[in-house]
């Protein structure tokens, strides 16, 4: 059996332990934080691409079906285009927005 003394020695040993630990914690990363560049560049370029690749995909699926090779492989390659553009800008629009919640109001103090 365990005795009262020992008992409140561990217990006070123990809070002192958590409390240590809590000093040395570290602290936990802002997931508010601004969209990176290099992450951002990288969906653009993918988001860009996809676009024509199945633009490109829809157009030559359809060439082969009719017969006729070249029509909608450029036509569907030039709406995946305008597509992936379109993507892009909403993108950027979305990741403007986000990056000035994030700076917060007082950017507009200036």
């Amino acid at each position: 059996m365990v005795d009262p003394e020992d008992k409140a020695r561990l217990e006070r040993l123990d809070q002192r332990i958590a409390a240590l630990k809590d000093a040395n914690a570290p602290k936990p990363r802002e997931t508010t934080h601004a969209v990176g560049g290099a992450e951002l560049a990288w969906r653009m370029v993918i988001e860009l691409v996809a676009g024509i690749v199945i633009g490109s995909g829809i157009g030559f699926g359809l060439d082969t079906l009719f017969g006729t090779m070249p029509i909608f492989l450029v036509l569907f390659t030039l709406f995946g285009f305008a597509a992936g553009v379109q993507t892009l800008m909403r993108t950027a629009r979305a990741a403007q927005e986000k990056n000035d919640r994030a700076e917060g109001p007082e950017k507009d103090e200036g």
